[in-house]
């Protein structure tokens, strides 16, 4: 279904110019922004992904992942077609590459999806599986509906967002997870089709409007897995979020145009971590591979392990809302 698309200017000769995100693309009459959901349709822009999720299922909140809000609980997900990056190395690139409506999706409004979370008990929806935000429009409209019904919204997103609409959708969601890909611009150029900076600034936007923010760094074998790029990581989190935001290290396997390239290995997720951790930052993680020490959340004052999982599930909780025995507070989004 489409819906006409906030943020963008009309031009001369029918085309408009999309202003959602950074790549400000510029859209001929009849043609799609790199997004593949905005269309511009005589001189209108329009996103086809409205009401269209694509894929949609109830998933442990640890999946996001997510570590420190509402941990144990489950969060209704919905994801739609469409990304405004280019990765090589996407993980869910059938869904992500793919332009909105090639692809089975059952229309659902917004209500309809705060129904299905509410049915299915979960406390949050989460817009995840591609990037959420180049459907600003629905996700922006469900998150209000969210809201109204006292049920949290979290992105998982990729930050390449413009700086307006992000402050505006920020007013509903409770939590994000941001995939910090590389530290490097020319890694986001060459790789990504995108730019480091706006990335970075979503990331102070979310802080100065109280969004939890989780981190994601994808290592990937000999592009930005060397141990000077993964500190130069950690101290620009460091300097400008704190040493409280979660970090979640996690590894690459081969996938869409990187088949060529190796699987991290959990010795570079353990090096990572510990890299991390050395440098000051309090919750550092290490993600699907197996190393259960990277799977704990412990008192960043006495060192007890607090909440311990396994795999994208939390199995012990010996925390009491969010603080320790000793009184250290967790920091995080605990009811």
């Amino acid at each position: 279904m489409k819906k006409e698309a906030m943020f963008y200017k009309k031009m001369k000769d029918n085309k408009v110019q999309c202003k959602l995100c950074p790549q400000f693309c510029v859209i001929g009459d009849g043609e799609w922004g790199k997004c593949r959901v905005r269309e511009n349709e005589s001189g209108k822009l329009y996103t086809r992904s409205y009401e269209e999720p694509a894929s949609s299922n109830v998933d442990h909140i640890e999946k996001k992942p997510l570590y420190h809000f509402l941990p144990g609980t489950n969060s209704y997900s919905i994801g739609m077609m469409g990304c405004n990056l280019g990765c090589s190395f996407c993980q869910n690139w059938a869904l992500s590459q793919s332009r909105a409506g090639e692809r089975f999706s059952l229309r659902t409004p917004a209500k309809n999806i705060v129904k299905k979370a509410k049915k299915y008990k979960c406390p949050s929806i989460s817009y995840t599986y591609s990037e959420p935000l180049v459907s600003y429009e629905y996700v922006s409209e469900i998150a209000r509906e969210a809201r109204k019904q006292g049920i949290k919204n979290i992105i998982v997103s990729n930050g390449f967002i413009n700086p307006e609409p992000l402050k505006k959708i920020s007013r509903y969601i409770d939590g994000a997870n941001i995939d910090l890909k590389s530290i490097s611009d020319n890694f986001y150029k060459n790789i990504c089709k995108a730019r480091l900076k706006p990335v970075q600034e979503s990331l102070r936007i979310l802080k100065k409007n109280k969004v939890w923010i989780e981190i994601t760094n994808l290592l990937i074998p000999g592009h930005n897995d060397s141990k000077k790029e993964i500190t130069k990581l950690v101290l620009w989190i460091k300097k400008n979020l704190g040493t409280r935001v979660p970090l979640h290290f996690t590894a690459f396997y081969p996938t869409y145009k990187f088949l060529h390239i190796p699987s991290t290995k959990i010795d570079k997720l353990i090096e990572a971590r510990n890299i991390a951790l050395k440098n000051g930052l309090k919750y550092v993680y290490t993600g699907n591979l197996p190393h259960n020490e990277g799977n704990i959340t412990y008192c960043s004052k006495c060192k007890k392990a607090l909440i311990v999982r396994s795999g994208f599930k939390m199995i012990k909780d010996k925390s009491k809302k969010g603080k320790c025995s000793c009184g250290e507070k967790i920091a995080g989004v605990w009811d």
